[in-house]
């Protein structure tokens, strides 16, 4: 059985490359998680999970994510991406919900706050608190964006 992770991070990263997964990779670097391999997970936060600024999680180590990215070789074209973590009851689950498209980081923002607002309402849940990240990048010749919730376990803090 897998350890489930008692906190949270937000981050979002922006870049360049040569082919979209330099793109891509340089976002990630940017973000402070190029070093770690993302396990891609759905869309619940783990009960008591708590936020923290800063998690210190040693290179290589399998890193539970919910992320938005997007990436794109159109010179001038503006990307986001952003990420949207809501919590309840303080006991209880939360939803994560990610974005991205072809827009600002503000409207990003806006999307992704409403979607987290509809998840909680169709589960019948109490929006309590809600922790939103976005970032936006006009592409140059082969940009990338991504905004992440970032799970982890008790040690390495």
């Amino acid at each position: 059985m897998l350890a489930t992770p008692c906190k949270f991070t937000l981050v979002a990263g922006h870049g360049e490359g040569g082919t979209p997964l330099n793109a891509f990779d340089a976002a990630l670097v940017e973000a402070g998680i190029g070093n770690l391999n993302l396990l891609r997970v759905s869309s619940i936060l783990p009960p008591s999970t708590q936020l923290s600024r800063d998690l210190e999680i040693p290179p290589g180590s399998l890193t539970p994510t919910a992320y938005g990215f997007i990436t794109s070789s159109q010179p001038g074209q503006v990307i986001a991406a952003a990420i949207g973590v809501g919590i309840g009851n303080p006991d209880g689950y939360g939803v994560i919900m990610e974005f991205e498209g072809c827009c600002t980081k503000d409207e990003a923002e806006a999307r992704v706050r409403m979607m987290v607002e509809e998840a909680f309402e169709k589960r019948g849940l109490t929006l309590r608190e809600a922790h939103v990240l976005g970032i936006d990048h006009r592409v140059e010749a082969v940009g990338s964006v991504i905004a992440e919730a970032v799970l982890w376990y008790g040690s390495g803090e």
